[in-house]
């Protein structure tokens, strides 16, 4: 049994949609971030980074969104969550989930964490100024060049959707219009009727 450790609205709810897709056995434990649990002993344990999400696997737990998808879809090859038998497709989801990761996360997180970067307040000031406009420059190029249509890898649904679909539904708070990104926004509608996705959002909904 797969343990699944989360917050809500946050990017573990790309790994929970991938694991409500896999049809593998798992459990989630909700973190209340607003009392600090990611930051007690018992979950630092587990994550000494103290952050969301671990997948707490028969081997031990696994840390970072792009590494704990590549995990459910290999665990799972019937459900067909990424290219398995093809290492360039593959790489190339990678690439995606990695620019997702290192690069349209932290633009974001420049709007609530600017004191990982700076001390100064008008440094966070600052940051938070930039956050729409990085984020909308980032799904431009995400629609321009990655984004194949109908899903991130074209015709076959796979884990990068799920990840586009968490990192995407920070944009209206981001400041970001979405009615000037239609492919994103076409995207999120559709994978809003997915049962796995309905199932995930309903189970973070319940305090799963």
């Amino acid at each position: 049994m797969l343990t699944l450790y989360y917050a809500p609205k946050t990017c573990a709810r790309a790994s929970h949609i991938a694991l409500a897709e896999s049809g593998l056995p798992y459990r989630t434990q909700r973190l209340n971030f607003a009392e600090g649990e990611q930051r007690q002993p018992a979950y630092l344990a587990i994550n000494p980074k103290g952050r969301v999400p671990a997948l707490v696997t028969e081997r031990g737990a696994l840390t970072e969104t792009p590494a704990i998808l590549a995990f459910i879809a290999q665990s799972a090859p019937q459900a067909r969550l990424a290219p398995l038998d093809d290492a360039f497709a593959f790489a190339e989801l990678q690439a995606f989930n990695s620019y997702l990761c290192s690069t349209v996360h932290v633009a974001h997180a420049h709007r609530f964490r600017g004191a990982r970067w700076a001390d100064d307040k008008s440094a966070h000031e600052s940051m938070q100024r930039k956050v729409a406009s990085n984020m909308r420059e980032c799904f431009e190029l995400i629609e321009a060049q990655m984004l194949r249509g109908p899903w991130v890898m074209g015709a076959q649904y796979s884990v990068a959707d799920a990840y586009l679909f968490t990192i995407a539904g920070w944009l209206e708070g981001d400041g970001v219009d979405l009615a000037g990104l239609p492919a994103t926004r076409d995207h999120m509608e559709r994978m809003a009727q997915r049962p796995a996705v309905r199932q995930a959002l309903a189970e973070e909904a319940a305090g799963a």
